[in-house]
């Protein structure tokens, strides 16, 4: 064999031992990319617990405030990845949006919320719960707040992990609720609070449901339907951004900055019909201007509706991180102030380093895991357009206002994804009612199969369902886990 062909062999050698050294990397590559995201996240409550430790310097209660931190950085992980969906979805379902977008408009805003905005002072105990005096001691209040934290993280993270996006609110009230059992039984719970908690379930997707398909309704009847979308448009598309600035002003002004001004129901109000009436009539010329050019046809009315369905997403970015951080750092919050100061029946400050690991949280779990829900939420309930998901959006921050003049309790979670299924079983009704009409003007025609029926279905049953369960068993599942951990918390550090 000559020396040419004894050099080709050894390249062909080489090549194929390179080659399988390429498909080995390969292979590792593929294998640990789905550990990436939680090693980020292991790394994030590692340093929220360093930080605890750095804050608080060497006490006797450093070790249970670390771990405390260290709790609250995994339940605010778990509310990135799962309730900020609620509003970053529809516009990302809606193509207004990409995923990438979504999720740096979604950081800068939550964040915003919960730094400037956030809870400068939470109870104690969440939503009055449990009263504080039932909980004799405080190792008592301690374990019962961490168990409370750790039970909410772990089940917020199971539904994130169904796909099933839950209320982090309610996680909480039933992980305070189980705790309070375990540590002082039944009686030491509100259970009239308890009991109007539970009428959130029913009342908050039926009134967010019901106000979404009642815009959609309107957008359909007043703009789709016409013979001239483009002239119906600059007549209304003017006015529902007005709506939507003055609902979201007033939404703000109750929710998202509660804790800076002290603002009536009149007030915001007020604000809300000054700030309408001035972006109504900014939008007149500016629709004029969009919607020059533009073909009589629906596809083109969706460009009319990007910017609002956009800042909509922003606003209700900063009114979640406003209101909801307090879920992630209030127990941390009392548990810090317990641990200090030896009190555990008043109300306590939130200090600046709990308020960020809340907000920092929050990012991290969205940018990590928050994908996987704002797909489910966008689009794999009901397909979503730039009207429909305006309709969700609108229907977010109206439902809150007139929830909070009538005094019901309602969750933005479930207000968010009930608003979603309204506008999909507004469809299908639509959808329903317009093929009785061709069949009345047409006896001839053929008529659909159960099966055909089935498949035009606009709405995902099995989401329907999925949603709805872990709903219901929110509450008492964090419960059952939260006095389960309280027992042995208690049994193991007391």
């Amino acid at each position: 064999m000559s020396d040419k062909d004894l050099e080709a062999r050894h390249l062909d050698t080489l090549d194929r031992d390179l080659g399988r050294f390429s498909n080995l990397e390969y292979a590792a590559a593929y294998i640990s990319r789905p550990l990436v995201a939680p090693g980020i996240a292991f790394v994030f409550i590692v340093l929220a617990g360093l930080a605890a430790a750095l804050f608080l310097g060497s006490t006797s209660q450093t070790l249970i405030v670390v771990t405390a931190a260290v709790f609250g950085a995994y339940m605010a992980l778990n509310i990135g990845a799962n309730d900020v969906a609620n509003n970053m979805g529809p516009a990302v379902g809606a193509n207004a949006l990409s995923m990438g977008g979504a999720i740096v408009i979604a950081v800068i805003f939550e964040s915003a919320g919960a730094l400037i905005a956030g809870g400068d002072v939470v109870s104690t105990i969440a939503k009055g719960i449990v009263a504080p005096e039932a909980l004799n001691t405080q190792a008592s209040f301690v374990w019962a707040m961490m168990a409370a934290l750790l039970a909410s993280a772990l089940w917020v993270n199971l539904a994130t992990w169904i796909g099933a996006p839950v209320s982090t609110t309610h996680a909480v009230v039933g992980g305070v609720m189980g705790a309070g059992i375990a540590a002082a039984g039944f009686g030491a719970v509100n259970w009239e609070q308890m009991g109007t908690i539970a009428a959130s379930w029913v009342i908050s997707p039926l009134m967010g449901g019901g106000v979404a398909a009642l815009f959609l309704w309107f957008i359909e009847a007043r703009i789709i339907h016409r013979d001239d979308k483009i002239a119906a448009a600059r007549i209304w598309v003017p006015v529902l951004v007005g709506l939507m600035a003055g609902a979201f002003a007033a939404y703000l002004a109750l929710k998202g900055l509660k804790q800076l001004i002290d603002v009536s129901m009149g007030t915001a109000l007020l604000a809300g019909l000054v700030i309408g009436v001035l972006c109504w009539a900014i939008m007149i010329p500016v629709t004029r201007h969009q919607s020059e050019g533009l073909e009589n046809r629906n596809k083109s009315l969706k460009v009319l509706f990007g910017i609002p369905l956009v800042a909509s997403a922003a606003l209700l970015s900063f009114a979640h991180g406003a209101n909801d951080v307090a879920n992630a750092v209030g127990p941390l919050a009392a548990i810090v102030h317990a641990s200090t100061t030896g009190d555990f029946a008043g109300d306590v400050s939130i200090p600046l380093w709990v308020m960020l690991i809340g907000a920092f949280g929050i990012s991290f779990g969205l940018c990590l895991f928050g994908p996987k829900l704002i797909r489910m939420v966008g689009s794999q309930i009901t397909k979503l357009n730039p009207m429909r998901a305006y309709c969700v959006a609108l229907s977010a921050a109206i439902t809150v206002i007139i929830a909070s003049a009538l005094g019901l309790p309602v969750s933005s979670t479930h207000i968010a994804v009930g608003a979603v299924f309204g506008v999909g079983f507004f469809r299908e009704w639509d959808s329903e009612r317009r093929l009785r009409k061709a069949r009345m003007a047409i006896p001839e025609a053929e008529h659909l199969t159960s099966d055909e029926r089935r498949r035009r279905k606009l709405v995902r049953r099995s989401h329907v369902l999925t949603i709805g369960a872990a709903w219901i068993i929110t509450v008492p599942a964090a419960a059952l886990l939260s006095g389960m951990l309280y027992w042995l918390l208690s049994v193991f550090a007391g």
